[in-house]
């Protein structure tokens, strides 16, 4: 058997495979490798890995069918040729975006939690990279309900909550959208807010986006306060693992249990990201 190099990135969450070349067919035993590394990690990083679109493709099918994009501000993909690939990215070509989400701060969330059928992992691949800041952080979900205060297991036991779909975590509007200012009437789908993952079996945090989140049958008020203290708790850096990019890093993540944001960087910089969702299922109630 193939030995993959596993090096755990931080206590909480992810784990760097070395010695994986995913720009040829990747063999049963490294494959078998990866998924478990995955499964314990939640997210893994490839150094260096520079691939093509077809390539990256072809990666990303070994983990499930491909998930398009969701809508983008702009209301076309991206890449005319390969509709399939999102692109991230602050820059222009004349005057036209080549990708999404600018060179702003991209608030905690997790992908497209507003449809019924989330993306259960998305990839990742760094094409050009600024010289500093657009780190990305992401957290786990599993230690954050495990370490989840008694009283606040309680309070969202057997809850669900709204996910609203009207903005992305740039905060900017999505095509054929209105602005929302009653949570409760935000547009998206209902999920529990604790959920079971569908492999591990372990009960994890599943929150979304906190922008427009409503905990369905509680007082507005009461249920922003609930929120922000499950918010607070969710963001505790003990839970999560930074990514500071290399070019060409690619970073594969556990969408059902995590949660992720960006930080700013120079908008004069150049970023280019290059990122692919695999589909999931219905979201399964912890119970």
């Amino acid at each position: 058997m193939a030995k993959l190099v596993i090096t755990k990135l931080a206590d909480a969450l992810g784990a760097e495979v070395s010695g994986a070349d995913l720009s040829k067919p990747i063999p049963k035993d490294e494959l078998e490798q990866i998924f478990a590394a995955w499964k314990a990690h939640l997210v893994l990083r490839f150094r260096g890995t520079e691939l093509s679109d077809p390539q990256l493709l072809a990666v990303s099918r070994y983990f499930g069918e491909i998930d398009p994009p969701g809508p983008n501000s702009y209301g076309k993909p991206f890449l005319e040729d390969f509709p399939d690939i999102n692109v991230i990215s602050n820059i222009k070509s004349g005057d036209q975006h080549i990708g999404g989400l600018g060179d702003g701060e991209a608030v905690w969330h997790a992908d497209m939690t507003y449809i019924d059928t989330p993306p259960k992992a998305s990839f990742l691949h760094a094409l050009e990279i600024p010289e500093f800041g657009g780190n990305t952080s992401w957290g786990n979900m599993c230690l954050a309900y495990d370490t989840l205060p008694s009283h606040l297991k309680q309070e969202i036991k057997g809850r669900k909550a709204i996910h609203d779909g009207t903005y992305n975590s740039a905060g900017m509007i999505r095509k054929g959208m209105k602005d929302v200012t009653d949570p409760r009437e935000a547009p998206g789908a209902h999920h529990p807010l604790v959920a079971k993952h569908p492999e591990s079996g372990l009960p994890t945090l599943f929150l979304g986006r906190r922008r427009n989140s409503y905990i369905l049958g509680m007082d507005l008020e009461a249920s922003n306060q609930l929120l922000d203290a499950l918010w607070e708790h969710a963001g505790s850096p003990e839970f999560t693992f930074t990514q500071v990019w290399q070019l060409h890093d690619l970073i594969l993540w556990d969408n059902r249990c995590t949660l992720h944001r960006r930080d700013s960087f120079d908008p004069k910089a150049r970023r280019l990201m290059h990122r692919t969702q695999i589909k999931g299922s219905s979201v399964i109630p912890f119970e």
